[in-house]
């Protein structure tokens, strides 16, 4: 059984989504650690409930330590197979990326080489698309390098954009797309 470590600023959707299979086993691994950077984050709470091991970590909390060496112990103390991003919002450092060679996976709510990038994440991104007046967007699960959105690619899935595509219709269809294309790369990963 794999072992999975979360990073997540806010709500942790991607949490809710990798803990949801792993209870009903569609995915053999286990969520065993949570970290989060905000203080108020749901997603320490929603860990909490479920009896997953959660940390906050950031700066406030930890002023005179190297943030990076700490998430990156805290990981291998927890035996962590595979790191996903669920929402985090900080830029994952030299020592996490270089001890957890693709072993971090993040999920971004379009279809990579566009619209990645630092500030391209969430509603910024389908603003883009529409803006862009794309035909399809997407999501692309992939592997974190210390570049924001260039790691290699584990799965990508597109959909057609409807001609009255709003932001927030975009945004509805993105996330459950996520939802299962997540599950999927995960799946061919933790079954390894």
């Amino acid at each position: 059984m794999k072992r999975i470590g979360i990073l997540s600023s806010h709500n942790g959707s991607g949490f809710d989504t990798i803990q949801k299979a792993c209870e009903e086993k569609i995915l053999d691994a286990q969520v065993v650690l949570v970290i989060s950077n905000n203080s108020n984050a749901k997603v320490l709470e929603k860990a909490s409930e479920k009896d997953v091991p959660n940390f906050l970590i950031n700066s406030k909390k930890y002023p005179d330590e190297d943030l990076d060496l700490k998430i990156t112990n805290l990981m291998k103390e927890f035996k962590v197979d595979y790191i996903f991003l669920s929402g985090y919002m900080k830029k994952i450092e030299k020592n996490l990326v270089s001890t957890f060679e693709n072993k971090i996976i993040n999920s971004h709510p379009a279809l990579l080489p566009k619209f990645g990038g630092k500030g391209m994440y969430g509603t910024f991104v389908h603003e883009a698309v529409i803006k862009e007046k794309e035909k399809e967007s997407g999501c692309t699960i992939h592997f974190v390098n210390e570049n924001y959105d260039e790691g290699k690619f584990i799965l990508q899935k597109s959909i057609k954009l409807e001609e009255d595509e709003t932001v927030d219709s975009l945004e509805e269809k993105i996330k459950t797309l996520e939802s299962k294309t997540i599950i999927e790369a995960l799946k061919t990963l933790t079954n390894k």
